[in-house]
């Protein structure tokens, strides 16, 4: 789960890490007088909230002056369309605006912690060069990343955020500060379970004061179970098929192609799609019912692939191993019998009682092909959806 930047910003200020003072996040224009009251003086920042980095180079960042620059920033900014390297040529539509008083600029560091795989530890990552896209920093400049690989248990100990600041430049006088600042950013990232908590650009003001002006934040979303007001919110990248799936306890990631896609496990899952691929196809969805899906779960998993209108055949390939074949098949069974289908059903069961499946399947009478294999389940499901 991504959080917007004044999501991020919030946890942040909580966490006692320095961030400007803010006017809040604003709708409509209406509600721009009272955000930049509340920002202060003169002048202030506005930023599109949406899930892309690049926002400033597609006008989604505005440094205004005066409440009528401000005025007509804010009505070009809500609801304009905004494509960044990030958004994979789509665009996304901005609904809310974040109004922060504007800081002045000394210097840029870039800081965040992410999850080191090799090591099974956080790692701090900073560079001197803030403000810039870190990934193009890491292939032209690699020894301008630096790297301080964190206990999760003791979390950041002074003497490593200490070395950090000496490598950065940190100003003597704001040493503290800087400790204060990374050990917080540690425990964030270990508190919220999170994969990514990022500060770019972490700012040392006119004045000689870190601010972080920025701010991203990515949780787990496996984790999402101990952080009951982050899986409360409404996830501004879900889709409203995606939210229904996630409402019974399915995993579905909505895709561009016409096959749809019912699978238990998210390795099966991802090998069914990319057969699919190789068979000459393009997959509607990700979707995984889980291990032991009830009938229920699978008639919902029907009726959300079927309200994408882009279907052309279903695939159902299932592995019975913690559920037996016959279980599942009579659970498929009943599940059509649920909903209305509306285009070519191919299935492949494998695993215990596979034979007691196929023939319950093969028995009950409804329009639906069986497969032997993974690949002859894609071939069937790529053909039934050309024609």
């Amino acid at each position: 789960m991504k959080l917007l930047e004044y999501e991020a910003k919030r946890i942040f200020e909580t966490a006692g890490i320095p961030v400007p003072r803010t006017g809040g996040v604003i709708t409509k224009a209406a509600q721009l007088p009272a955000a930049l009251r509340r920002a202060g003086k003169g002048p202030w920042v506005l930023k599109a909230q949406v899930l892309a980095g690049g926002r400033g180079k597609a006008g989604g960042v505005k440094l205004v002056k005066t409440p009528a620059e401000a005025r007509e920033a804010a009505k070009a900014m809500l609801g304009m369309k905004i494509a960044t390297h990030q958004t994979h040529g789509s665009a996304l539509s901005v609904r809310e605006v974040l109004v922060d008083q504007a800081s002045k600029i000394a210097r840029e560091i870039y800081l965040s912690v992410v999850l080191d795989r090799r090591e099974a530890c956080p790692v701090v990552i900073a560079s001197a060069e803030g403000g810039m896209q870190i990934e193009e920093l890491a292939k032209s400049r690699p020894e301008a990343i630096l790297r301080e690989r964190v206990d999760s248990v003791r979390g950041m100990e002074p003497f490593q955020a200490r070395r950090l600041a000496f490598r950065l430049g940190v100003p003597v006088s704001e040493l503290g500060s800087f400790v204060r600042l990374v050990s917080a950013l540690v425990r964030l990232f270990v508190d919220l379970d999170a994969s990514l908590v990022e500060v770019n650009p972490l700012i040392l003001t006119a004045e000689g004061r870190l601010l972080a002006i920025d701010g991203k934040i990515v949780v787990d979303d496996n984790a999402l179970f101990r952080h009951k007001e982050l899986s409360a919110r409404k996830d501004p990248e879900a889709t409203a098929l995606e939210r229904e799936a996630k409402k019974v306890g399915i995993n579905y990631i909505g895709l561009d192609g016409n096959i749809g896609c019912m699978v238990n496990g998210a390795g099966l899952a991802m090998g069914t799609m990319d057969t699919v691929a190789l068979a000459g196809g393009t997959p509607a969805n990700f979707l995984d019912v889980g291990g032991g899906a009830t009938a229920e779960q699978v008639a919902a998993a029907f009726r959300i692939i079927l309200k994408d209108p882009k279907v052309r055949t279903i695939l159902i390939n299932i592995f019975g191993g913690i559920m037996r074949c016959d279980v599942i098949a009579q659970g498929v069974l009943e599940a059509v019998k649920k909903v209305k289908l509306s285009v070519p059903l191919v299935v492949r069961l494998e695993g215990t009682n596979v034979a007691e499946g196929r023939e319950l399947l093969r028995r009950s009478g409804l329009r639906m092909e069986q497969a032997e294999s993974l690949w002859d389940a894609a071939q069937k499901a790529v053909s039934a959806a050309a024609r």
